[in-house]
């Protein structure tokens, strides 16, 4: 019987192998209906799993993580994919898996590829950023940085976004892990935004550098579940976005050392009665949201827009909806304060996960159903 189930698997692997090098079932780039004027919609690729991540790595490939634990390279010019080897095991159970990938600031002269992913630890999960360098169709010097001290016995709030700043420095966040109280507790990582340099050591600017009671990589904390994380080059401001409960997704100006509250203050609600959580909306020592979503949006990822292809949207903060399907659009005041907001593309009926922007300033997506498409103008 050990026998039979080797001789399954390696032939599963194999038939894996075969689909994963066949061309995209998107051959020619199909446009998609939509109500929202000046802009084309066009789908690229479908028939994927759940593609978490999306990252360019020059101006016709693309990377995609899928949940589940493949990494995909995808030409875009000749419409074919190929899923790449060198790939660790991934915790692909919950909202666990290969999450998300962002090519380093010195791509060109390094090579570094990041990522974050549920990696096996203490016998549980927990968030992990790697890095790696891309050879053809395989994976090399794969680099575990930091396997974060937030594994527990839940499958759910692994986070986890990747931003760099213009100063050498990565972050990505973390969750709660299903463990609310741990949010306010520094001597994890749990419900924190992590900064490190770009090999992963730990900057000694950081806040807690140095102190035996916190965890020194720790930026910020009091988050509960980071799905998007965009630092804005021209303002050198932060910006991070979260679920909330049952309503409360909060959008956050991320500044050093802050508490942003989670759990003791939050917009949301029980997920099992009419009962807000926690003391209360705000507190002194805590920092307030700069937007709250009431209903919950279920948002998937920020990007902050600086493309050229719609001037109209310079300096506008993008995310992705997954429960309530749609496009957030988000303006924003020269001082940071969100002043209004527009949902587009709330006909595709489609949960947005990932964005992207490309070199010509075009709005790539991916969708939890498999899609990956783009904006660009009509």
């Amino acid at each position: 019987m050990f026998l039979l189930i080797r001789i399954l698997s390696s032939c599963l692997v194999i038939l894996l192998g075969c689909i994963a090098a066949t061309p995209l079932a998107a051959q020619q780039f199909h446009e998609i209906e939509q109500g929202y004027p000046g802009i084309l919609v066009e789908e690229l690729v479908n028939g994927l799993g759940v593609p978490w991540g999306i990252a360019f790595i020059s101006s016709h490939q693309l990377l995609v993580t899928e949940r589940a634990g493949r990494i995909l390279l995808i030409d875009i010019k000749k419409s074919a994919s190929v899923a790449l080897s060198g790939v660790p095991e991934v915790v692909a159970e919950g909202q666990g898996g290969m999450l998300d990938v962002a090519v380093g600031p010195n791509y060109e002269r390094e090579g570094w590829i990041y990522f974050t992913y549920s990696k096996a630890s203490k016998g549980e999960a927990a968030t992990t950023l790697a890095r790696a360098r891309l050879d053809q169709d395989r994976l090399v010097d794969w680099q575990d940085l930091l396997v974060t001290d937030s594994a527990t016995d839940t499958r759910r709030h692994f986070g986890s976004r990747i931003a760099f700043d213009d100063d050498g420095h990565v972050f990505f966040g973390v969750g709660d892990r299903g463990k609310r109280h741990m949010s306010q507790d520094l001597s994890n990582h749990i419900g924190s935004i992590i900064r490190l340099n770009l090999d992963g050591s730990i900057p000694s600017d950081n806040p807690f550098y140095n102190n035996p009671r916190t965890r020194e990589e720790v930026w910020s904390f009091g988050h509960r579940n980071p799905q998007g994380l965009a630092f804005d080059v021209q303002t050198s401001r932060l910006w991070e976005i979260e679920h909330g409960p049952r309503g409360g997704d909060e959008i956050n100006l991320i500044t050093r050392a802050r508490n942003y509250g989670w759990p003791v203050v939050s917009h949301g609600k029980e997920y099992w009665g009419p009962i807000a959580v926690g003391e209360g909306t705000s507190k002194p020592g805590m920092e307030d949201p700069r937007k709250v979503y009431i209903p919950s949006i279920a948002p998937g990822s920020l990007v902050m827009y600086r493309g050229k292809a719609f001037p109209e949207w310079r300096g506008n903060l993008f995310t992705g909806a997954l429960k309530l399907r749609h496009l957030n659009r988000i303006e924003l005041s020269p001082s940071g304060q969100v002043v209004n907001e527009e949902r587009i593309l709330e006909d595709l009926n489609e949960r947005i996960r990932a964005l992207v922007t490309s070199a010509e300033g075009w709005i790539y997506f991916s969708t939890d159903s498999g899609r990956i498409l783009r904006i660009l103008p009509e």
